[in-house]
This record gives structure tokens, sequence and C-alpha cells, in this order.
């Protein structure tokens, strides 16, 4: 297959895990709040939230992410020379942290259709801000095909990541209000 058509469906499979990835945790909140309803709520919104979880994480999510890899290892044996570029080991390394965050997201999903729900909704909230640093992190590596100079990169996602805890802290704060 030709270089730009892998790169256009990685790119488009990259896009469609990441959306299933932040939709999972979304739905992982809301199930998590469910479960510390009176019934009849709690079993109403869990079956729904059950089902919905079961076919977004099944239908979209791992079959992107699978997809996902054999994309992007097509697109290495078609390119092998970025394998020596430093910035490939780098984006790389988030890429693995990718699919442990998948693995996490995996055993969440399974505690959760057996209706227990070991993280409260906001430690949810902080885990789902992960992928989007990840996703920061690997989009900007791409994009500059460098290291980002490891001092203003490192600093960039630190600060980012402090203000998307403060936005948390924030948004939890006016929920209560």
């Amino acid at each position: 297959m030709d270089y730009l058509y892998l790169k256009a469906l990685h790119i488009i499979f990259v896009i469609t895990w990441f959306a299933g990835l932040f939709y999972i945790v979304r739905l992982f909140i809301y199930h998590t709040e469910a479960l510390s309803k009176e019934e009849p709520d709690r079993s109403i919104l869990s079956d729904q939230l059950d089902l919905m979880s079961k076919k977004l994480w099944y239908i979209i999510t791992w079959p992107s992410a699978v997809i996902t890899l054999i994309l992007g290892i097509s697109l290495l044996v078609v390119q092998p020379e970025w394998l020596k570029m430093p910035f490939m080991h780098v984006k790389l390394g988030f890429v693995i942290l990718l699919f442990l965050y998948h693995l996490g997201c995996h055993g969440i999903f399974r505690q959760l259709q057996k209706g227990k729900a070991r993280y409260t909704s906001t430690q949810l909230r902080v885990f789902n801000e992960a992928a989007t640093l990840i996703l920061f992190a690997v989009v900007f590596l791409i994009v500059l095909k460098n290291e980002i100079s490891w001092i203003y990169g490192t600093m960039g996602l630190i600060s980012f990541a402090i203000v998307l805890m403060i936005a948390i802290k924030l948004y939890k704060r006016f929920r209560k209000d």
C-alpha cells in the first residue's frame, strides 16, 4: 500500500482510538456516579452504561487501537529510517504509555462491568487527562520531528498538567455549588 494511504489511515484510526479513550473514561465517571444512586436509578443507569461501554470498548476503541498499531508498524516498515531518528524513539515511548493507559482503562472497564467502582469520579477525571497529555506530546513530536528541547517540552507538559488539575478542581467546586 502507498505510504500516504497508510499515513492517512493511521491518522484516522489514531483519532478514533483517542475518541474512544476519551469517551470511555467519561462513561466510567457516569457509571461510578450511578453506582452511588438509590434504586431503581442505580440499576437502570448501570445497565445502560454497561451496554454503552461494551459497545464503545469492543466495537470502536479496541479495534482502533489494534488497527493503529498495525498501521504504525506498517509505516515503520515502509520508512525504516525513522527508527534512526531520536524523535521517533521518544514518540514510541509515548505510544507504549498510551497502550499502558489503554490497558488501565480495560481494568477499570472490567471492574465496572461487575458493578464495582474502585476510583471516585474525581480520580477518573484526573486519570482522563493522562490521555490528553500523551496526545499533546505525540502530536508535537510527530509534527516538529524533534525531541522538543527536553527542558521546554517537559516544562510545557508539566504546566499543561497543572492547568488541567486546576481546571478539574474548579469544575468540582462549581459542581458542588
